[in-house]
């Protein structure tokens, strides 16, 4: 991954750690990890037996990102709601969608995000990953 051009300018050093962080927490489940911006993306991993080719992969997980880009939109209102007096569900984490084969992660730091896809699996195992990701996008 050294050697990558990234779109969204992210270093590649951030890039390796933020898959070292979800592979490590994750393990074999993990099936992709995208960086995004509200304006662009990188794959930064996927797993090898899921596409032919990291075009391949780029192209069918665009509307995917473009579709969880709108956690950049929600922000605001997320943490209204969580300056609210009578709130007691604490500060925005992370966002887990349920699929049929799996489930879809994002997490959303200032303007940068970390969306990752997975096989099925129990979902306090996402906390770790999410954990040690928020920690390298806050130190972005």
């Amino acid at each position: 991954m050294s050697e990558t051009q990234f779109t969204t300018s992210i270093d590649n050093a951030v890039a390796e750690n933020i898959v070292s962080a979800a592979r490590t927490s994750l393990s074999d489940t993990l099936r992709s990890v995208i960086y995004f911006t509200p304006s662009s993306f990188d794959v930064l991993y996927v797993r090898q037996d899921l596409y032919d080719t990291p075009e391949d992969a780029r192209s069918l997980k665009k509307p995917l990102v473009e579709l969880e880009q709108v956690g950049f939109v929600e922000a605001p209102v997320r943490t209204a709601i969580f300056q609210h007096e009578e709130s007691t569900v604490g500060p925005y984490e992370f966002t887990v969608r349920f699929h049929h084969d799996g489930f879809v992660v994002r997490t959303i730091e200032g303007d940068h995000g970390v969306l990752f896809t997975t096989d099925s699996m129990a979902v306090t195992e996402f906390e770790e990953a999410i954990s040690a990701i928020g920690k390298l996008l806050q130190d972005r």
